[in-house]
């Protein structure tokens, strides 16, 4: 039995309680998703991580593209390249699920 399986998650996988997350965690939803774990995801998934412990919300892709500009010294066009090459099916698909975020229901999962 995988890790994952031990946790609640919705209909389309992802966690019901984002606070069962952790990096194993994470890298078997990134298994699901056909991605491997790196050092290029790490700054984006803890990001996102941190913005949640904040504020209880997935961060918006603005912010998260905000943040890499600002981190890795891309141009906000160079990090939202950057976001969608490592999540190529989508911010709220990959990128909020493999980071253990509840699926955010006011977007599209593009």
């Amino acid at each position: 039995m995988s890790v994952i399986e031990t946790y609640r998650r919705d209909n389309e996988g992802y966690l019901i309680h984002p606070e069962d997350w952790d990096e194993t965690v994470a890298n078997e939803l990134a298994k699901e998703e056909g991605l491997v774990i790196n050092e290029d995801y790490l700054p984006i998934i803890r990001y996102m991580r941190d913005y949640w412990q904040e504020f209880q919300v997935a961060p918006d892709v603005r912010h998260v593209i905000q943040h890499l500009s600002e981190s890795q010294g891309y141009n906000k066009r160079e990090a939202k390249r950057k976001l969608f090459a490592l999540f190529p099916y989508g911010y709220v698909k990959q990128a909020c699920k493999i980071a253990g975020m509840k699926r955010p229901r006011g977007w599209s999962t593009g």
